[in-house]
């Protein structure tokens, strides 16, 4: 290349004989190691720019056509330490994105990244996978498929409290939100009824292998699966140790706890069920999602772009049929006992409810209240209107035939 060329070699040609003999040049450039092509390049530099000119070794890298102003340049700055400080992400694509909305015109992903290089804000990291290495999978439709995780956050008072979300597949709205004690079935079947609530069933809803969500892979049936297919909706699960397939719920956690790290100190579940709120506000109808099909589009306008999938109807589970006590020349009327079935019940002025010839106690604030009943030749659950868990209880097999009631202390959900 013509700007490697030593100096000294430039004055050997700037000096050449301007009529040289054949095979001169050749000759020339091969004792120099040089091309025959950067030798007439230098020779025309300093016919056209002088002598000084063609002794100056030129980059010939292209040039800049854009250098972005000194004012643009310290506001992509600020805009990125403010949405640190307020523990947003604060990406080249953020800062972008946070510019468009005050009405300017962003610099490139590439130049933001070159700013804050140059001003020392970014912490190298060449080990890190790059975004184009990833395939990107969401579901084509809103409701298409949900999933559900939760994550530990610790407060300042040293407690720990669970972190529900759940999350449209498609869009990347936070559908609901829900702070609880602890992971159980009653918190997630409380969050989920919430989302079905706000936006309909979906038609799958996704979790990971957790008892409180889905133990199919070992042979079980959770109350929130079986929840979930009283509505008509499919439930499904990754495979065990591939978080991955969970990734976007993992990804969105990460976000959350980086917005509460900023705004603490936090020292009660109120607070922290305050934030969540409002981060979730923020993140479904200001934050532009990178994810989506346009740079500027949130998850609650994505939400709303398309037509929502359709659920499955819910499965027709029999009412419960009870059996009558045997006489002369009549049968009883069974049924499959492994057949799951469902019941409503009114629940009496005690706060208790007969169902399978069992007394359960639900509580006196449901008293008068009609609840829902799913229960196999085992199991009995009870649920109320909004889908939580109230309570569960043992079915034992004697009391099917006797007919008569017995009282249990069940276990009591709320």
């Amino acid at each position: 290349m013509a700007s490697r060329i030593p100096s000294r070699v430039r004055q050997l040609i700037i000096e050449f004989s301007s009529d040289p003999r054949r095979g001169e040049v050749a000759r020339f450039c091969r004792e120099h190691q040089i091309s025959v092509a950067a030798f007439y390049k230098i020779r025309a530099v300093a016919r056209a720019d002088g002598p000084e000119a063609a002794l100056l070794a030129r980059s010939t890298a292209p040039r800049s056509t854009r250098r972005t102003e000194a004012g643009l340049e310290k506001l992509a700055l600020e805009v990125r330490s403010q949405l640190a400080r307020e523990g947003w992400d604060h990406g080249p694509l953020s800062v972008a994105a946070k510019l468009r909305s005050l009405g300017l015109t962003p610099p490139s992903r590439a130049s933001l990244a070159r700013i804050f290089t140059r001003h020392g804000v970014v912490v190298a990291a060449p080990t890190k996978r790059p975004r184009a290495s990833y395939t990107r999978f969401r579901y084509p439709d809103p409701n298409g498929c949900w999933q559900l995780d939760g994550t530990d956050y610790t407060l300042d008072n040293a407690t720990t409290w669970c972190l529900l979300q759940v999350l449209d597949d498609h869009s990347r709205l936070i559908l609901a939100s829900l702070v609880a004690p602890a992971e159980t079935s009653n918190a997630a079947i409380t969050v989920v009824a919430d989302a079905i609530g706000r936006h309909g069933p979906p038609a799958k809803f996704l979790t990971d292998n957790g008892t409180a969500f889905n133990m199919s892979r070992r042979g079980k049936t959770t109350p929130l699966e079986r929840f979930l297919r009283a509505k008509g909706v499919t439930p499904i699960t990754g495979r065990p140790y591939k978080p991955t397939t969970q990734g976007k719920s993992e990804r969105l956690h990460q976000t959350l706890q980086r917005f509460l790290d900023a705004h603490r100190p936090i020292t009660s579940p109120d607070r922290l069920a305050e934030l969540v709120d409002t981060f979730a506000d923020y993140y479904n109808t200001q934050r532009p999602h990178q994810a989506l099909d346009h740079p500027d589009q949130t998850p609650q306008q994505a939400y709303d772009a398309a037509p929502k999938a359709i659920p499955a109807p819910p499965a027709t589970i029999p009412a419960l049929e009870p059996h009558r006590r045997r006489m002369s020349g009549e049968t009883s009327i069974t049924t499959s006992p492994d057949a799951v079935r469902w019941a409503d019940r009114t629940v009496d002025a005690r706060g208790r409810v007969n169902i399978c010839y069992l007394s359960i106690h639900i509580g006196l604030r449901h008293a008068r209240q009609t609840v829902h009943a799913m229960y196999d030749r085992t199991t009995i659950e009870v649920f109320d209107n909004n889908g939580v868990l109230l309570a569960t209880a043992l079915r034992p097999a004697t009391n099917q035939q006797t007919g008569t009631a017995t009282e249990t202390e069940a276990s009591t959900k709320s």
